[in-house]
């Protein structure tokens, strides 16, 4: 039985999203440097620098093992979208395309 939806596009539109999870991931580890500087700041009151580790702390919230928690879940779910896409169906959907499309009879 064919495919009536598009398994390219769903492939297509995660590897979108992929990158826009990877995009994400720098500028939380930038912040979490930034922040840790800031706490070096001589003469830094106690309730600023309590409040900056508070800020580093939500940001390590995230972090396990060195990885992003938040970001790994993510990725893990656009693999399981990718799982999900029946073997072969990317590829037949590309031959489909370079042969031209036809209809299929159902």
């Amino acid at each position: 039985m064919p495919i009536k939806w598009s398994a390219l596009r769903v492939s297509e539109a995660m590897d979108m999203a992929e990158e826009f999870v990877n995009q994400a991931a720098e500028p939380l580890e930038q912040a979490k440097i930034v922040a840790t500087e800031a706490r070096n700041i001589a003469n830094l009151p106690q309730y600023i620098d309590q409040d900056l580790v508070r800020f580093i702390s939500e940001i390590e919230r995230a972090v396990g093992g060195g990885q992003w928690k938040s970001i790994g879940r993510l990725r893990a779910s656009i693999g399981s979208v990718r799982k999900a896409i029946p073997e072969g169906a990317i590829e037949a959907e590309q031959e489909g395309a370079r042969q031209g499309n036809q209809l299929a009879l159902v």
